[in-house]
């Protein structure tokens, strides 16, 4: 089903970010893969608020978030 580039897709497999023993609603985090080079993320607090990205700078956020460049942000937890 084609959508207006506004919204993300209806049908799209939403996956938790969540450790898998996690209990309760969260929130978490939810990926999604949609068409073309597209991903989409969204909190499980707020499934109707969608934030729409590439699947290059999803790729360098992750390798940023391996390499620790972004610990700076939850020091002292």
């Amino acid at each position: 089903m084609p959508h207006d580039g506004n919204q993300p897709p209806t049908q799209l497999d939403w996956t938790r970010a969540a450790p898998e023993d996690a209990e309760g609603p969260g929130p978490w985090i939810e990926i999604a893969f949609g068409d073309g080079d597209l991903v989409h993320l969204r909190e499980t607090s707020a499934p109707d608020t969608v934030v729409t990205t590439t699947r290059k700078k999803w790729d360098a956020f992750v390798l940023g978030v391996r390499a620790g460049e972004f610990d700076h942000f939850v020091e002292g937890i």
